[in-house]
């Protein structure tokens, strides 16, 4: 684990315990609840952008605020109980990340206000009516502005390895955007002339098998469609991709910052920031059947070009000019 992830891990696991303290100390504060199907471990400066959000807003934990954290830790048969319990607890607000959590949190309540964050496909999933004037208890953020991003990701990875013909897509099932997304990327291949090699993983444990495959049925490159379950293992996936030599794209930065060779996605820790704003006009007397879902303005590419020397990779100029950051 990298020093820096190491010390947000510490700060943030002794920020919670404060929490309770505090709150055991004071009188009657605000309780929301936080539904994650990942895990702690994998994303304490995420979760710390959202307490500073809320600080922001006047809202601090422990003090006028407390938050209810109960994580799937990338099991998301796990996330309906989680929601029926943080609604047996009378939260006012349930925030929910990502996808399969914010479906959870929505099929245990349609009264108590969720803010959704990074859903792969709100209005198709059902959770909202449309983007403007969602209509009921359920407002936040999506994870793109479409599918089409899933496309855009196949499209980054053949420009940047242009000989590939065969590319492995790994995506997961329980995922409710998981399939659409997939549909979107086949009809990117067709345009691409590449031919996909889907495979699944519901969890940890199939991840080995899944590159077994890879391997045998020749791949030449990867795409991970994002998802919560694969952040909270996303150093293990970086491992699987390096050891078998596969060029990869993912959906967020932090796995290109941990040795991946590029992401395309929107800033995780913004739309995190985003559900504090979000969760402070509920707080306040907004509804959420009134308030706009907000989707990406900014998507970042991310290059680690010393992951592409390890693959003897040579990446277009044209490609690194795109790039927001280029890892050397």
């Amino acid at each position: 684990m990298k020093r820096r992830h190491f010390i947000s891990l510490i700060g943030c696991a002794f920020a919670l315990s404060l929490e309770v303290h505090a709150q055991e100390q004071t009188g009657k504060v605000r309780r929301i609840g936080y539904l994650s199907g990942s895990s702690l471990t994998s994303s304490p400066q995420l979760i710390e952008a959202f307490r500073q959000g809320l600080r922001e807003h006047g809202w601090v934990a422990g003090q006028n605020i407390l938050i209810e954290y109960r994580f799937a830790e990338g099991q998301y048969d796990r996330l309906p109980a989680l929601a029926e319990q943080l609604v047996r607890l009378d939260v006012e607000v349930i925030v929910a990340s990502a996808t399969a959590a914010s479906v959870a949190a929505r099929n245990a309540t349609s009264t108590i206000p969720i803010v959704m964050r990074g859903v792969g496909d709100p209005v198709g999933l059902g959770l909202v009516a449309n983007l403007a004037r969602p209509g009921g208890n359920v407002t936040g953020s999506s994870h793109t502005v479409g599918m089409e991003t899933f496309g855009k990701q196949l499209e980054l990875l053949k420009e940047a390895v242009p000989n590939v013909h065969r590319v492995a897509v790994l995506f997961n099932p329980a995922n409710p955007a998981h399939v659409r997304g997939v549909d979107t990327v086949k009809g990117v291949a067709r345009s691409l002339g590449l031919e996909l090699l889907l495979q699944e993983a519901r969890g940890p444990d199939e991840f080995d098998s899944a590159f077994a495959a890879m391997a045998r049925d020749r791949a030449g490159a990867v795409l991970l469609i994002a998802d919560a379950m694969f952040y909270a293992h996303l150093e293990r996936l970086v491992e699987l991709t390096l050891r078998g030599k596969l060029p990869s794209v993912f959906g967020v930065r932090e796995e290109v910052e941990a040795g991946g060779f590029m992401s395309y996605g929107p800033n995780y820790a913004v739309q995190f920031h985003q559900a504090a704003t979000y969760v402070d006009k509920i707080l306040r007397g907004a509804k959420p059947a009134d308030l706009p879902v907000e989707q990406p303005t900014k998507f970042e590419l991310v290059i680690n070009l010393r992951t592409a020397k390890a693959l003897g990779i040579t990446v277009p100029p044209t490609l690194l000019a795109q790039a927001d950051e280029v890892i050397e």
